[in-house]
């Protein structure tokens, strides 16, 4: 039997924090592993990349990876961690992660109305596909 896993998006911001904290509580309630996952993708402007040096932006999503579960978990975390970085557009990232996955866990920014409609949402959109049950933790409260 496959052990239980939560996935978990991280991006470095204080709502992806706050959704790692409360998915560490709940693997450890249900003694689920955590699967962090950090996506990135080159930006892209009309068109044209706007930065095109891969490893670089690999990198970066690494180290912002490990820093948050440095300082969200500690450097000895209560509950297995498996810290994936893939490339590619966050929320589908995300919702693939989610295949065979207990629950998916993230933070919302709370960007609604044009800005929310313009940038699209990642949160939106997992909720939409999603291939297991969902939790979304708002920046405006206390998980």
């Amino acid at each position: 039997m496959a052990a239980k896993r939560i996935v978990v998006g991280v991006d470095g911001s204080e709502e992806s924090k706050r959704a790692l904290r409360w998915a560490a509580r709940q693997a450890q309630l249900v003694g689920a592993e955590l699967e962090l996952i950090t996506a990135w993708d080159i930006p892209v402007t009309f068109g044209v990349p706007v930065y095109a040096d891969d490893v670089d932006l690999a990198d970066a999503a690494r180290q912002v990876l490990q820093e948050t579960v440095a300082e969200v978990l500690g450097e000895r975390p209560a509950v297995p961690v498996r810290p994936t970085v893939v490339q590619g557009q966050p929320a589908r990232a995300l919702v693939e992660a989610s295949k065979d996955a207990e629950l998916l866990v993230v933070g919302s920014r709370g960007r609604g109305g044009i800005v929310g409609a313009l940038l699209g949402s990642t949160s939106d959109y997992c909720i939409r596909h999603a291939k297991c049950p969902i939790v979304v933790l708002h920046g405006d409260r206390d998980a």
